[in-house]
């Protein structure tokens, strides 16, 4: 791990996750020479209806696209924590390694998947959260939580804003307008996932859900999230 710190840390479910929820927002980020750290949760073992294909290969074949998109965006580095698909539990051991990275790498702003959205929602996305704002406030700031990483000179960290992909109380809009195709070319990297789908239509599909996220604003197309800054 390059532990150089990063303004920027997504906190992923699944490979693909982060493509759908901020590519576009973390490409202008990189646009604007600030750089992002990507940290994969799982290892993406259950996410494919070919019932064919063995969960070792997938997660191979998974973990080559998430770094082909990670690639094209020019995201530093990626974490694989590797944990299974559908396996993400709120234990202290998945926290403390969000604790550490958190401060390893000294991100002025976090995004992971909104925990708090309500009915149908993927587990490993819900947890994903929970346990990633956990990390970031009190664990990751405080003394004597994980005195042995204090040992590590992994000393505490506060985190300035968290941006939640997947709200549904969105309160902040990133203008994608000018690195939607960017986004867009991140997504088809992960071809296992999005392969099925006509080009054109993954692309208008994609762009319609972004005009939405746009409305009201005076942009065209938007990322939304639910924003939060923590003061010191």
């Amino acid at each position: 791990m390059n532990s150089k710190p990063a303004q920027a840390m997504v906190v992923t479910p699944h490979p693909d996750d982060a493509e759908y929820g901020v590519a576009g927002t973390v490409a202008r980020w990189i646009s604007d020479g600030r750089e992002v750290v990507y940290v994969v949760c799982t290892n993406g073992d259950k996410g494919s209806s070919d019932a064919n294909i063995k969960p070792e290969e997938l997660v191979k074949i998974r973990e080559e696209e998430q770094m082909a998109a990670a690639r094209s965006l020019g995201v530093r580095e990626v974490i694989f924590l590797r944990h299974p698909d559908q396996g993400l539990e709120d234990t202290p051991e998945f926290r403390k390694e969000l604790v550490r990275l958190i401060r390893l790498y000294k991100p002025e702003t976090m995004v992971t998947a909104d925990p708090y959205r309500r009915y149908v929602w993927h587990r490993d996305h819900r947890i994903t959260g929970q346990v990633t704002l956990d990390a970031i406030f009190p664990y990751a700031r405080d003394h004597f939580s994980y005195p042995d990483l204090m040992k590590e000179g992994l000393h505490p960290h506060m985190v300035r804003e968290i941006l939640l992909w997947a709200s549904e109380d969105a309160n902040y809009r990133s203008d994608i307008t000018k690195t939607f195709h960017l986004k867009l070319a991140a997504l088809r990297c992960h071809q296992s996932q999005v392969g099925h789908i006509p080009p054109q239509e993954l692309e208008e599909r994609l762009k319609q859900r972004h005009r939405v996220m746009a409305e009201g604003e005076d942009f065209l197309l938007a990322e939304a999230f639910h924003r939060v800054e923590i003061s010191r």
